[in-house]
């Protein structure tokens, strides 16, 4: 019985002991979570001399992209005549400087640019297989023969000898190969020309983004030139309303009436305020500048009608329209890769030769050998056939990416059109309600003045000006962006006549 118990006693003995080592791990394990550990971050060595170099090339890469895009965008519209640079500016710009600014600065235009040049060298690329292959080493070795010969004779041979190849020079050169390497640099020169008409597409981009910023940082300025003056009317509604309450010509709720309409006209100012900065932070985003800031704008809004017509629009963009060229050069590419498909079942006719000297003494000897050969590189009769059934469908595919291409310019060109002639008329119609408002306006002050009108015949006549004047420059803004649309989908400057809108 007494051995049962120390028995017994021992088991609990050990079944309590896990559990209590259990719960101390528990515990540090709490702790160290618990624990908060400060990483400091790693100090990274600045080699100063290569940033130095790699900032000058970078700077040198840039300048000769923008010099490039800027040569692309003038093949087509007006010479910039801008010599405005960044550093040297002073808070004054035209349309011209900040397309300028665009062309020399949106990392946009810097990477389409690069895009072209990484196309550009692949032509190279392709023409290389007419280059020679050269190689050149030296090779030094220790040999043991294995022998299978038994006997005297065996023993007569140098099992163990040097062997040296000083130097081993050969070259390969392909001769002719049946036009397979003129499609191919064919096919890679098409898609060049596609990737330059690309970056054109992406310039155009870029400079009506910049004009649809500067035309609505031009409109924010009139919108808070609107709203000054009508908080200048308020506070003189103010003035005469506060002077004839005094002598008893009005009632005080005419003075209520023209703080709270003051008041209104304050808070639609600091809206007005607060668009034109926003207006200006976009314009500096549009140029790729993004800290550029307290611009002044010296150009305007225009007023001048543009001479359009639709049929000569669609033959313009036809012809300039970079998406478009850019379809049509990649469904070329597509049709040369079909004829580079079919060409590789062709041999290659190649020259060869070589140099070796040396031998089991490094000078004891040399030789050579040259010749051509007509071969074919592992042929795969199976595989050929169905990568000319990929090319053949890759070119269907660009084809009709073509046809949508075409399918999207027009209706893009007539979208533009139609709307550009639509802000044209309402500006007509806005322009007469303009005049028509303002006339109102200085009747309903003039009659406030002397008496005989009220607080909510000014106010009314107040409100309608400054809706008319706000929607007639809308609509001006409108029909310079239209005019910059129709300018991007066609891919050209459109005409300005001498009439004035």
């Amino acid at each position: 019985m007494k051995k049962v118990l120390n028995l017994i006693l021992i088991c609990s003995i050990l079944s309590i002991t896990p559990a209590t080592v259990l719960a101390n791990q528990t515990v540090a394990k709490a702790s160290e979570k618990d624990a908060v550990h400060i990483v400091k971050p790693e100090k990274t060595k600045v080699n100063k001399k290569r940033e130095r170099k790699k900032n000058a090339d970078n700077a040198k890469s840039k300048a000769k992209s923008s010099k490039e895009a800027e040569g692309m965008y003038e093949t087509k519209f007006p010479v910039i005549n801008s010599q405005i640079e960044y550093s040297d500016m002073n808070g004054e710009v035209t349309l011209v400087d900040c397309i300028k600014l665009a062309i020399t600065h949106h990392p946009a235009i810097m990477s389409a640019i690069s895009n072209s040049e990484i196309y550009k060298s692949r032509v190279g690329q392709a023409w290389s297989n007419y280059f020679p292959t050269l190689s050149a080493g030296v090779s030094y070795s220790r040999n043991d023969m294995l022998m299978t010969m038994g006997g005297s004779y065996s023993r007569m041979m140098a099992q163990t000898y040097n062997m040296y190849y000083v130097p081993t020079l050969s070259a390969n050169m392909l001769l002719f190969d049946f036009g397979k390497t003129k499609a191919g640099a064919d096919m890679a020169k098409r898609n060049f020309e596609a990737s330059r008409y690309d970056a054109e597409a992406s310039i155009e981009t870029v400079i009506y983004n910049v004009k649809v910023a500067y035309y609505n940082l031009v409109f924010a300025e009139i919108q808070k030139t609107v709203y000054e003056d009508t908080v200048k009317d308020f506070e003189l509604q103010l003035k005469q309303a506060s002077a004839q309450y005094k002598i008893g010509r009005k009632a005080k709720i005419d003075v209520t009436t023209a703080e709270y309409n003051l008041g209104n006209a304050k808070v639609n100012l600091i809206k007005a305020k607060n668009t034109l900065e926003l207006a200006a932070v976009q314009l500096a985003n549009a140029v790729g500048i993004p800290e550029l800031e307290g611009v002044i704008l010296k150009d305007k809004l225009n007023t001048k009608q543009y001479d359009v017509n639709f049929p000569e629009l669609i033959k313009t963009a036809e012809e300039a329209r970079p998406a478009l060229l850019s379809a049509k050069k990649k469904m070329d590419a597509a049709e040369m890769n079909v004829r580079a498909a079919k060409r590789a079942f062709t041999p290659d006719l190649s020259a060869f030769g070589s140099y070796s000297n040396g031998g089991r003494q490094i000078d004891s000897d040399y030789g050579y050998q040259f010749g051509v050969q007509l071969q074919y590189n592992a042929l795969n009769v199976m595989l050929l056939k169905k990568q000319v059934d990929e090319a053949n469908a890759t070119y269907r595919k660009y084809v009709a990416d073509y046809e949508q291409e075409k399918q999207n310019v027009y209706l893009e060109v007539k979208s533009a059109y139609i709307s550009l002639l639509n802000s044209h008329d309402s500006l007509g119609v806005a322009k007469l309600a303009l005049q028509q408002a303002k006339e109102r306006q200085y009747q309903a002050f003039r009659r406030y003045q002397v008496g005989l009108g009220d607080a909510i015949e000014f106010k009314d006549s107040e409100n309608t000006y400054l809706n008319a004047q706000l929607d007639y420059y809308n609509n001006l803004l409108n029909y310079n962006i239209n005019a910059a649309e129709l300018e991007r989908v066609i891919g050209a400057p459109i005409k300005e006549s001498d009439i004035d809108l």
